[in-house]
């Protein structure tokens, strides 16, 4: 509960919450749990700290409502995908392929010091939302699929592509999270892959880390937000580097 409550904080401002929580339930659960059970678990843990800080960017008006229905659908619709692949395929394969990303995320962050300070919008209203479209789908359906990391890739390219400042495409990014969880979620629950007693009390911490992420981050501002986005990035390569060494 400890992890989730933090998992909760860290994932709604920059992202990779998944890199708290699912290594504290593979120290928890019993060796041999089966990937979706462990998936399905941490979705649940995830969907509730995602709704609070969803919410809570909602209601300052970060974002407005209506630019995120598009996404958000999009989204669902590529979890449902990814969720379907996990059953068939397992996702250890794509640990390298997410280390060379985020070193180049990483790279170019910290090449370009002014990314992400201010809201300047690169595109008309229709090719906004067009490419708002295509990277929520796909990463949804990566986060069906497999999950690490993809907040911050989410908050990446809506800052770098679509000239978002850190603390919109935080809002953004989380809202788009929110949904590819629940939906993921509820299909791992259909199917009976969790474990209703870790992943309630795990929910509870994780919501309560959620909100208090959100609200930090909203009287931080954009420059706060580019620090923690980088500290967690950089964890991310040393976590996803560290299981490929181990094997």
């Amino acid at each position: 509960m400890l992890a989730s409550l933090l998992a909760g904080f860290v994932d709604a401002v920059v992202g990779g919450g998944g890199l708290i929580t699912i290594p504290a339930l593979m120290l928890a659960l019993p060796a041999g749990t089966p990937l979706p059970v462990l998936l399905g678990t941490n979705k649940v843990v995830a969907v509730t700290g995602a709704t609070m800080a969803a919410g809570k960017f909602l209601r300052a008006g970060t974002i407005v409502w209506r630019e995120m229905v598009g996404p958000v659908a999009a989204s669902a619709l590529g979890a449902c995908g990814g969720v379907w692949l996990t059953y068939r395929v397992h996702g250890d394969f794509l640990r390298p392929i997410m280390i060379v990303l985020l070193v180049v995320m990483l790279a170019f962050t910290l090449l370009k010091p002014d990314l992400g300070h201010q809201h300047a919008p690169r595109f008309g209203q229709g090719h906004q939302r067009g490419l708002a479209l295509l990277i929520a789908l796909t990463l949804g359906f990566y986060d069906g699929f497999f999950g690490p990391g993809v907040g911050s890739m989410l908050i990446f390219l809506f800052v770098a592509v679509l000239g978002f400042d850190f603390l919109r495409a935080s809002a953004l990014a989380k809202s788009i999270n929110w949904a590819s969880n629940l939906t993921a979620m509820g299909l791992f629950v259909w199917q009976g892959s969790w474990i209703p007693s870790v992943a309630l009390g795990m929910a509870a911490a994780n919501g309560v880390g959620g909100y208090l992420g959100a609200h930090v981050a909203l009287n931080k501002g954009s420059q706060w937000i580019r620090g923690l986005f980088i500290t967690v990035v950089a964890a991310l390569i040393l976590r996803l580097g560290w299981q490929i060494l181990r094997g």
